[in-house]
């Protein structure tokens, strides 16, 4: 890997955060019925990836996300992988992120993940492991993207001494894919929520690099089947593809949650009748559920007949008698996850429980085998950053972005997030941690 120079980045730490609170980089959380806006910290040394490891990645990633939009078109029209025997039938229909609204809608091109967050990290073996496929309404592009304009305005030649890939045509991804998404010629939107959603930063952000208009609650209407965006001068402008950033069960109150305000009512006819693309598809939790992931080189090697090339972190599914014994006489040593949370929730650490606790999760464990996974604890490796005027260690992990249009395409940059304890493996911005911009060298 070529020398990296980062005196000037680094002297100028404090500059990038404060220009990063002027603009506004924020990451809302809601605990305890309380919604707190804070600031997403910035570290100013980057996670270096080398071409080579980029390469292997890249190639990995590509194949993933193929292998599971193939699962996702299957499983709401043909599906084979059931019917084979790959993926057992009761354990996609119990899985909360399956919709059986969507059984034998045909999104445009096929295509259900265009936009897939997958969390890696790195082991201390060398080797990169998939922790999680986040595949519904991955959120966190934007924060690298401000990071290094900012890092540019403030300290211009450490991006001329390094050999860095660019990372300004994440707009330029989505931008595409959305135009090949797009039905008959009709205007491009980003849905949010409103100001107070987590990621509203984003929202607004990416709608602006896009040049996709930023649509809140009530701003799109249904009529013929068709969606149109009525907007803040109540025109009437027909909508080809709506990026949406509102869960799958406040989209339409008429099909799912009756009582959402944030959705479009009749939204999901309009979509049945191909009249307009939903980017990312209703429907594809089903496919990053975290009992589906364990099955996901399976699917690599069904659909694609390929070996996968990313592996997961060994997983167990106590859904299996063999691996629910493993799991129950070996607790204390993996991490437990429940399959229905996110954000870093529902994650504990045998380790940390005493006996009380282990006796009540091996109950739980044997109450709702289908709830719960157990993964083996990939000791990841530690990324330095600045704590003051010192450099420590600490865990991080590499969110990569994966767009899908006519073409699947992995973006040369990705979100590194990092704990803030030094004690915790949990790295997640909903949990306190902060972020760092990502650098793939090309030489």
């Amino acid at each position: 890997m070529a020398y990296i120079n980062l005196k000037g980045l680094i002297d100028s730490r404090d500059a990038v955060n404060k220009w990063m609170e002027r603009f506004g980089v924020r990451f809302g959380v809601y605990k305890n019925g309380v919604f707190n806006e804070q600031l997403f910290p910035f570290d100013s040394i980057p996670r270096v990836i080398s071409k080579k490891d980029w390469d292997y990645l890249e190639a990995g990633l590509q194949q993933r996300v193929k292998a599971l939009n193939m699962f996702l078109w299957d499983i709401y029209h043909d599906k084979n992988i059931i019917k084979d025997g790959v993926v057992p039938e009761e354990f996609v229909y119990s899985s909360k992120g399956y919709m059986p609204e969507c059984e034998g809608v045909s999104p445009v091109g096929k295509v259900y993940a265009h936009i897939a967050g997958i969390d890696l990290v790195e082991g201390k073996d060398g080797k990169w492991y998939v922790l999680e496929d986040n595949l519904r309404i991955p959120s966190g592009a934007s924060y690298p993207m401000i990071a290094r304009k900012l890092c540019r305005k403030v300290s211009p030649s450490t991006f001329s001494d390094n050999s860095v890939a660019e990372n300004r045509d994440y707009s330029e991804l989505l931008r595409t894919m959305m135009d090949d998404m797009c039905v008959d010629g009709g205007m491009k939107v980003i849905l949010t929520p409103g100001r107070y959603n987590s990621a509203f930063f984003e929202h607004s952000y990416l709608a602006e690099k896009t040049g996709a208009t930023l649509a809140y609650p009530g701003d799109l209407f249904v009529e013929d089947d068709k969606v149109y965006y009525a907007g803040m001068f109540k025109e009437k402008r027909l909508v080809g593809a709506i990026y949406r950033r509102v869960s799958d069960e406040y989209m339409d109150p008429l099909t799912f949650e009756a009582s959402s305000l944030l959705g479009i009512p009749g939204v999901m006819q309009a979509y049945k009748a191909g009249n307009v693309a939903l980017i990312n598809a209703i429907g594809n939790g089903v496919a990053d559920d975290k009992g589906i992931y364990y099955f996901v080189p399976k699917m690599v090697k069904y659909y694609l007949g390929e070996e996968s090339i990313l592996q997961n972190a060994p997983t167990y599914l106590p859904y299996y008698e063999e691996d629910k014994a493993y799991v129950l006489a070996n607790l204390e040593k993996l991490v437990i996850k429940d399959v229905s949370e996110a954000g870093g929730y529902g994650v504990m650490f045998g380790r940390d429980m005493n006996e009380k606790q282990l006796a009540e999760m091996r109950q739980l464990i044997n109450d709702e085998p289908r709830r719960w996974i157990a993964q083996e604890v990939i000791d990841f490796k530690d990324l330095e950053l600045l704590e003051g005027d010192e450099v420590v260690e600490r865990k991080a992990d590499l969110r990569a972005f994966v767009v899908t249009g006519k073409e699947t395409k992995v973006w040369k940059s990705g979100l590194t997030r990092f704990s803030r304890n030094p004690d915790s493996f949990v790295v997640n911005s909903s949990q306190g941690g902060g972020f760092k911009d990502t650098w793939v060298m090309i030489k």
